[in-house]
C-alpha cells in the first residue's frame, strides 16, 4: 500500500496508485496528530473572531475585504465549491484525477493546512473504493491553483452545512463508480462512504493547489523517461538500417562536449549496435546526416530535461499549496496563518513547457530518420518507400505522412504557455501562468511522441528485412528490439491497413517489454 505523509511521495507511488488502482494506507497517528493541532488552533481563531484570516472570515480574491462573521464560516467555504465548479470540456482521464487526489490527500496530510485529518481520509477512501469525479478539463488559470478541476473534485466530497440541506440545491458534482456515472453523492453513497461537512477551511484547502498540473507532470514525465528510452532504441535500429558510422558515436568526442545527456546516450547507443555488421559497410562516406550522428547531442539535452523535472516535480508533490497556510508548530513564534501564494502554477507551467518543448523535438528527429528511411536517394539503396512492388504497392509512404503530422501537431502545441497571462478576480490575480493548458499541451505531446517512435521502429525494421540477411546483421541490443517488433508486426510484403501496426507497437512500448528485452541483451 501507499502510504502518505506529506513528504515522501514519489511520481512512481502516484503512477501505482493513478493506474494501476494500488490502495492507499491510512494515515498515521502522527499524521493525524499534526492535522488535529492546526485544525483545532484554526477553530479557536474563528470562534474567538479576533483576527483576519484569509478566505476563513473573509470574501476571495477581489473580495478579501469583506469579513466574514463566524457562524458563516462553513457556508463560506461550501460557496467556494459551488462557486468554483465551473469547468468545461471533455472530461479528464481517470488517471489523471486519481493522481490529483492523491495529490491533495498528502498535501493536507502535512498538517498545515487547518484541515481535519476526515478530509484526507476520504479523498484516500474514495481513492481506494473506486470513486473517481467527473472533472472537466479546461478552466483552470494555474493562479490560485486549479480551482476548476479540484472543485469539481471537492463538490463530490463536501456536502451542505448540517441544518442547511437542500439550501444550494445538494450540489455533489458528478464521479464514476464501477464504471457508471453517477451524481457525486450517488456514487459515494453506493461506496459506502459519507461525505463531509464542511469546516471553515475545508473549501479552500480543496481548491487552492496545483493538483491538476502537478497530477499531470508526473504521469507525462513517467511517459517521457520510457519514450526517451525507446527513441535510443528505434534511432539505433534506423542507424543499422541506414548503416550509419560509428565515429559520431566515438567516447572521446562525447567526453570533449561534457554533457552528461549525450555522454548517456552515445553509450547506450553504442551498447545497442554492439557487434552489429551493418554498421560502417559504407566507409567511403565522410559523415551521416544530422539526424543520425547528433542523435546524442539531441536525446542527450532531452534526457537532462526530464532528469531535471523529476527533482522538482517529486518536490512539488510534497509541498503545501493552498493559502492560507496554518503554522502552529515553528521554533520560538507563536501559532499563527500566513498568507501568500505557493498555489501559483508558475512553476509547473514551466516545467511543463520544458517538457514538451523537449520532447516535439525528439519526435522530430525522429521523423526525419523516417523520411530518410523512404527516400531512395537518401537510403542507401533501397527501394523507394520500402516495399519491392512500389507503383502497385505504396508501402509505408503515409506512415510517414502521420509521423509529419503528429510532429507539426506538437509544434503547435509545443508553444509556451507560461509567456501568457490574462489578470482576473479584478485584477487580485493579475499574473497567473496558465499551468493548466501547459498541463493538457505537454500530455498530448507526449502521447504524439510516443506514436512517432512506433512509427519509426516499423520503419526501421522493414529496412532491416530489405537489407541482404538484414537481421542477422544486428547489433546485440537492436537484434532482440527487432525480433520483439516482429513478434508483434509482421513484414510488409503488400500494402495493407497501416494503423493496427502502430497502434500494436504503441502499446509495446507502452508495456516496457521492448526495453527489458533490449536491457537483458546488452546486459
Amino acid at each position: 500500500m501507499i502510504e502518505i505523509d506529506g513528504h515522501s511521495l514519489t511520481i512512481e507511488d502516484i503512477q501505482r496508485v493513478a493506474r494501476a488502482d494500488e490502495a492507499v494506507a491510512p494515515l498515521a497517528d502522527a499524521v493525524k496528530s499534526s492535522m488535529n493541532r492546526s485544525q483545532a488552533w484554526l477553530q479557536d481563531v474563528i470562534e474567538r473572531d479576533e483576527r483576519t484570516v484569509y478566505g476563513v472570515n473573509t470574501g476571495f480574491g477581489s473580495l478579501a475585504h469583506q469579513r466574514i462573521r463566524p457562524d458563516e464560516a462553513r457556508r463560506l467555504s461550501r460557496n467556494l465549491v459551488l462557486n468554483c465548479a465551473a469547468g468545461v470540456g471533455d472530461s479528464l482521464p481517470r488517471e489523471i484525477v486519481r493522481g490529483m487526489m492523491l495529490i491533495r490527500a498528502n498535501s493536507l496530510s502535512k498538517g498545515l493546512s487547518g484541515v481535519r485529518p476526515e478530509v484526507a481520509e476520504t479523498l484516500v477512501e474514495m481513492l481506494n473504493r473506486d470513486v473517481t469525479p467527473d472533472v472537466p478539463a479546461k478552466g483552470s488559470l494555474g493562479a490560485s491553483g486549479d480551482l476548476a478541476p479540484q472543485a469539481h473534485v471537492a463538490a463530490v466530497l463536501i456536502a451542505e452545512p448540517e441544518g442547511e440541506e437542500g439550501v444550494d440545491g445538494g450540489y455533489s458534482g458528478f464521479a464514476w463508480h464501477d464504471g457508471e456515472r453517477l451524481t457525486g453523492a450517488e456514487a459515494m453513497r453506493r461506496a459506502g462512504l459519507d461525505r463531509i461537512r464542511p469546516e471553515p477551511k475545508d473549501g479552500l484547502a480543496l481548491t487552492n493547489g496545483m493538483d491538476f498540473m502537478l497530477g499531470t507532470a508526473a504521469l507525462a514525465l513517467a511517459d517521457a523517461e520510457s519514450v526517451l528510452d525507446h527513441a535510443a532504441i528505434s534511432a539505433a535500429l534506423s542507424l543499422e538500417a541506414l548503416c550509419a558510422l560509428s565515429a559520431a558515436f566515438h567516447p572521446a568526442l562525447h567526453e570533449a562536449a561534457g554533457q552528461p545527456g549525450q555522454l548517456r546516450v552515445a553509450a547506450r547507443l553504442r551498447s545497442l549496435f554492439a557487434a552489429s555488421t551493418l554498421i560502417d559497410t559504407e566507409p567511403d562516406r565522410v559523415q551521416d546526416a544530422y539526424s543520425l550522428r547528433c542523435v546524442p547531442q539531441a536525446l542527450g539535452p532531452a534526457s537532462d530535461v526530464v532528469a531535471f523535472l523529476r527533482k522538482r516535480i517529486t518536490a512539488a508533490i510534497n509541498a503545501a499549496s493552498d493559502n492560507p497556510l496554518v503554522f502552529v508548530d515553528l521554533d520560538g513564534v507563536e501559532p499563527t496563518t500566513i498568507s501568500g501564494g505557493n498555489f501559483h502554477g508558475q512553476g509547473p507551467a514551466l516545467w511543463l513547457d520544458m517538457l514538451g518543448i523537449a520532447l516535439a523535438d525528439v519526435a522530430g528527429m525522429a521523423e526525419r530518420r523516417i523520411f530518410r528511411l523512404l527516400a531512395p536517394e537518401l537510403n542507401g539503396g533501397l527501394p523507394s518507400m520500402l516495399v519491392e512492388n512500389g507503383g502497385l504497392d505504396s508501402g509505408l509512404m503515409v506512415a510517414q505522412y502521420t509521423a509529419a503530422a503528429l510532429v507539426s501537431d506538437s509544434k503547435t502545441l509545443a508553444h509556451p504557455d507560461s509567456v501568457d497571462s490574462i489578470p482576473s478576480s479584478a485584477s487580485q490575480e493579475d499574473h497567473v501562468s496558465m499551468g493548466a493548458n501547459a498541463a493538457r499541451h505537454a500530455r498530448e505531446i507526449v502521447a504524439n511522441v510516443h506514436t512517432v517512435i512506433a512509427i519509426e521502429l516499423m520503419t526501421a525494421a522493414q529496412a532491416i528485412d530489405l537489407r541482404p540477411n538484414g537481421p542477422a546483421r544486428l547489433g546485440r541490443g537492436t537484434s532482440a528490439a527487432y525480433s520483439l517488433v516482429r513478434e508483434h508486426v509482421s513484414k510488409l510484403e503488400r500494402d495493407r491497413e497501416l494503423t493496427p501496426d502502430i497502434q500494436a507497437l504503441d502499446e509495446l512500448i507502452r508495456s516496457g517489454a521492448l526495453l527489458e528485452a533490449a536491457d537483458v541483451a546488452v546486459g
